[in-house]
């Protein structure tokens, strides 16, 4: 069996506690597995700047993919450079977001670029700071999407009265075209440009390092951590994760409180 050489992780639900912090357990991990020769790269629907507050808080100096493959991150001097974006075309964009004011009437919205967050003030209105790491007050605010200004990496879309699940299951039914639809178990709907996926970032980075699918492991705890899963050599799930993810995985780890991949990137790092 080839030697893992880059473990890819998502982060909330996976490599964070319920808190949504480092535990100083995975952060002396991530250290030894850099310093064993083994690559850490974390895979988020995250955005930049909460990225970037969270390898501040534990030291983490490496890569990340962000918005659900759609931005990467260089994190080496410590501050988060950005060295590739996929952006969604205005006009698909305005085709999705229609498409889901005719499948849910009352779906709100807000468009994510590599460095900016523009809400729709319905959509604020829903939200609270663990949404997106933004107060809602804070958010810039549009009456009508998209703005003129910084291409668009990522729609999120939500609704007064739907869950999130039962919307993303709600769209993927009926289709939406020219996006590629995902959910991480937030409160909204996630879109990226079509093709864009963890895996499809996570797999441009491992070409570039010349890796192959079978010296990559993957965790991950949620329907958009599902394409890299696939496409990894190693699949991993923490014990938390949602039923779909659990029945693709070659392993399952201890839950995210109980730090299952440090304990992984233990085993991996002293072989």
């Amino acid at each position: 069996m080839p030697r893992i050489k880059l473990l890819a992780s998502d982060l909330d639900g996976t490599l964070l506690r319920s808190d949504r912090t480092v535990s100083a357990r995975t952060a002396r991990a991530m250290a030894a597995a850099r310093d064993a020769g083994v690559e850490v790269v974390w895979a988020t629907a995250r955005a930049r700047h909460s990225v970037d507050e969270l390898a501040r808080s534990c030291g983490f100096r490496g890569e990340a993919i962000c918005a659900n493959g759609a931005v990467t991150l260089d994190l080496a001097d410590g501050t988060p450079v950005i060295t590739g974006t996929v952006a969604i075309e205005v006009a698909e964009a305005l085709a999705a977001m229609d498409r889901f004011r005719c499948l849910a009437p009352g779906v709100v919205f807000a468009n994510v670029g590599a460095t900016t967050f523009v809400a729709e003030p319905e959509y604020a209105a829903l939200c609270d700071y663990a949404d997106h790491h933004r107060h809602p007050h804070e958010m810039e605010l549009a009456e009508r999407l998209p703005l003129v200004g910084e291409r668009m990496v990522k729609i999120v879309a939500r609704h007064p009265e739907l869950a999130s699940g039962d919307l993303y299951r709600l769209a993927v039914g009926a289709g939406v075209d020219g996006v590629e639809l995902t959910h991480s178990g937030a409160p909204y709907v996630e879109m990226a440009a079509s093709g864009v996926s963890k895996a499809s970032a996570l797999e441009r980075l491992c070409a570039a390092r010349g890796l192959g699918a079978d010296e990559v492991a993957v965790v991950g705890d949620a329907i958009n951590d599902v394409p890299m899963l696939l496409w990894a050599g190693t699949a991993l799930a923490p014990a938390n994760a949602v039923p779909e993810v659990l029945a693709i995985a070659h392993r399952t780890l201890p839950s995210n409180d109980d730090d299952g991949v440090a304990a992984y990137l233990e085993e991996i790092a002293g072989r």
